[in-house]
């Protein structure tokens, strides 16, 4: 390590060059994008060690490790989490035999984002997020590593704990802290460049920059809102370009002369730190050494004359977050939240929809339920995992068709966060209400066990997001004006595998914003009555499930291949005797176990949801009785 360097680093007035690309290079060497290229640091090092020589021979300063995603979380889709620490020494390492062959040349412990949501709008905590940083970052301080890079964040939180983690282990190395931005010039989850500057700042980062996403130019343009903010050194290493599709390829069309130019801009305009991202080669990186070298006296500082305090107290605060607006009163927002926030016992009926584009027959059997006197249709999303008419535009066309009001499930499975915030204030402007927030089945129980999921969030985080909504706020704290509508509620299962987790994931379901749940169907009264009592005094409104079986089949299914079924054994004894008689004697037996189950839950819960087997309106109907006519009132 030189000292003189590192002052050289964290020197405000300095200017260095970091590299270019480690993947855009090891793919040219012929490494499928399919594996794992943090492992190449064991499996293949001279891949590795000739990619940092090059950019050492380019006039690089700072050379970053072969461990962007390093991290256990990532390395366990290869099953690779067993050596994170190795994976990171080693990366360090190789880095480190490189600038040994330069001339005070730095080692830069290159970071990234966990690939997961941290809490609120994930299941992974602040403490769990800062020791998965701690345990690569130690690897990477062990291996040589002369300071940390964070890069490539999209979450002004997350990077935050990344920071924490990072003065945990060595509170005297620097740190570099990157987040990326997008052609709007915001981050992903809407902060602005201004907010980049002030959190990273705040948060006690050595060097705050951006890097990756977009080319030069929107880079060049945040950096400039930036600077002003702060007096930490400002870093920029954007991609070569936008990437364009050429022959099936991803190609970065932007030339090392373009990059050369934007690099005296982009020190122009006050960024002290300059690089490449993705697309960038030694190429690349020549030509920006050779064009910022005009724009830098190459004094270094190697006595004390400069005190420069690493985490030093920022010098403006944080942007305040956004004041919530007040939400609408839940008995304001719709028919269903108005009976459930007087205590009034509410009735609903899942139907399917529709495979096809036809759905006439599914808006006839709504027609019978709402002239029934249901006071709601749950449409499911994507059951286990079949490809269906859209939950919601399903709703729409249920609720501008027919009349009735629906309890929309929305799964995570299928859609980013952004597609997901889309998608809700869409729904919001059209009239949804009702909301059932749920994860969503994998899609290997469904018939396209090639297709995958996104799961960006899980249910606790959706509803934490919708709950914003109804304040007026976004993912990002920004602004929406008008808070949404919606009656929120969540799915909890009173009989798993693992109680003691499903009542914490209850539990923070309910801290998160849930107004109401709805119970996987229940066949054995009494587990939905122990739940209730672990629950008691923590809970929202429960709407209980009620499922009427029509054969023994159909309950052994259930039973054995519907994750969060329990069905008992007295019960699928019942109906392999009732099956064994006739189909009829089968369809009436599964109709009076459901009956039972509704009359023995009804003093407990604040409603019932009653599936319909197999589109069979007539059949849900049957198990209400005469509970359509004169619903009680929860206890």
């Amino acid at each position: 390590m030189s000292t003189a360097a590192l002052q050289r680093l964290i020197d405000p007035e300095s200017l260095i060059l970091f590299d270019g690309a480690m993947g855009t290079m090891l793919y040219a060497k012929g490494v499928f994008i399919n594996q794992c290229y943090d492992e190449l640091n064991v499996r293949a090092p001279d891949l590795v060690r000739d990619v940092h020589r090059a950019y050492v021979k380019a006039g690089a300063e700072v050379l970053e490790t072969n461990s962007f995603g390093a991290n256990r979380l990532k390395l366990a889709q290869f099953g690779l989490q067993a050596q994170t620490r190795e994976l990171n020494k080693r990366a360090a390492e190789l880095a480190r035999e490189a600038a040994d062959e330069g001339r005070e040349v730095l080692v830069a412990g290159a970071v990234g984002p966990l690939g997961v949501r941290l809490e609120p709008y994930g299941s992974t905590s602040a403490e769990e997020a800062q020791a998965i940083f701690r345990e690569q970052m130690e690897g990477l301080k062990a291996g040589g590593a002369d300071l940390f890079i964070l890069e490539t964040f999209s979450d002004l939180h997350e990077i935050g704990q990344a920071i924490l983690a990072a003065r945990a282990v060595d509170p005297a190395m620097p740190i570099v802290a990157q987040m990326t931005i997008g052609a709007d010039g915001h981050t992903p989850y809407g902060a602005t460049p201004e907010d980049v500057a002030r959190a990273l700042d705040r948060f006690g980062a050595d060097v705050i920059g951006l890097n990756c996403s977009v080319g030069p130019q929107t880079i060049l343009e945040a950096v400039e809102k930036m600077v002003p903010l702060t007096r930490k050194k400002i870093s920029a290493q954007p991609n070569a370009g936008m990437p364009r599709d050429v022959g099936g390829r991803s190609m970065y069309m932007a030339s090392a002369e373009y990059m050369a130019e934007y690099a005296r801009h982009l020190v122009q305009a006050g960024a002290k730190v300059v690089g490449g991202c993705c697309g960038t080669t030694p190429e690349h990186i020549h030509s920006m050494c050779v064009g910022i070298r005009p724009l830098s006296p190459r004094f270094a500082r190697t006595g004390g004359s400069s005190q420069i305090t690493v985490g030093a107290t920022p010098v403006e605060r944080e942007k305040p977050r956004t004041a919530d607006v007040p939400a609408i009163p839940l008995a304001e927002r719709s028919h269903w939240g108005a009976k459930i926030a007087d205590g009034r016992f509410v009735t609903s009926v899942e139907i399917v929809p529709p495979r096809g584009v036809d759905a006439s027959r599914m808006l006839t059997d709504v027609g019978l339920l709402k002239k029934a006197g249901v006071d709601a249709v749950n449409v499911p999303d994507g059951p286990r995992a079949q490809s269906r008419m859209g939950a919601l535009l399903t709703s729409v066309l249920i609720e501008q068709q027919v009349g009735i009001e629906t309890v929309t499930h929305y799964a995570c499975r299928d859609r980013n966060l952004l597609g997901m915030l889309s998608d809700l204030l869409g729904a919001a402007a059209v009239g949804i209400r009702n909301l059932l927030l749920i994860t969503g089945d994998p899609p290997k129980m469904g018939p396209y066990p090639s297709a995958t999921a996104v799961f960006d969030i899980d249910a606790i985080g959706l509803t934490n997001l919708v709950r914003n909504l109804n304040h007026g706020r976004d993912p990002g704290d920004n602004s929406i004006g008008t808070g949404t509508k919606f009656v929120i509620g969540v799915g909890v299962n009173p009989a798993p595998i693992d109680l003691e987790h499903e009542l914490k994931r209850f539990a923070w379901k309910v801290e998160a914003g849930a107004e109401f749940a709805v119970t996987q169907p229940v066949f054995d009264a009494s587990q939905l009555e122990n739940f209730l009592r672990r629950t008691e005094g923590a809970r929202v409104p429960i709407v209980a499930g009620i499922w009427p079986l029509v054969s023994v089949r159909n309950a052994e299914f259930l039973a054995n291949e519907v994750p969060g079924v329990s069905v008992p054994t007295s019960v699928i004894e019942r109906m392999r005797k009732a099956s064994d008689k006739s189909k009829e004697h089968a369809v009436a037996e599964g109709i009076a176990i459901a009956r039972e189950m509704l009359a023995r839950v009804q003093g407990s819960v604040q409603g019932v949801q009653v599936s319909a087997p197999f589109g069979k309106v007539e059949l849900a109907l049957e198990v209400f009785g005469d509970t359509l006519t004169a619903p009680s009132v929860a206890s």
